[in-house]
């Protein structure tokens, strides 16, 4: 019935800023296909997922803090290299809550993005 997950939505406050976070600190390529929308935004590819970045200032899913609390919701993406993402993240100094060792199989690592959503980053 289900093939896969097409995209997760996330809203932000700043898309200059998100844009910069999402591009140039994690790395995610920017898709051109995103339409014309009345709002701004931005798609981002994550393997065969999409990334789709609201500007949305009123939006009921914003956190309002920068905590991070693994708990929370959040979505997350299964990295090639763990190690390689750390060293990318300490460069970029982005604060990570670092579970090498934890009840799952894989070693998860926590970030938030600029407007505190959590996002998890797996291997």
């Amino acid at each position: 019935m289900y093939e896969s997950l097409h995209h997760v939505s996330v809203i932000v406050t700043d898309i200059d800023r998100a844009k910069h976070f999402y591009g140039e600190v994690l790395g995610f390529e920017e898709s051109p296909d995103r339409p014309d929308f009345d709002f701004p935004g931005a798609w981002y590819q994550a393997g065969a997922t999409q990334i789709h970045l609201i500007a949305y200032e009123e939006g009921k899913t914003l956190r309002g803090t920068t905590d991070i609390d693994s708990r929370d919701g959040h979505f997350a993406v299964r990295v090639r290299d763990v190690e390689a993402f750390i060293e990318r993240m300490e460069k970029h100094e982005v604060e990570m809550l670092n579970k090498p060792v934890n009840k799952t199989e894989w070693h998860q690592v926590y970030i938030t993005d600029p407007d505190g959503n959590i996002i998890e980053f797996n291997r």
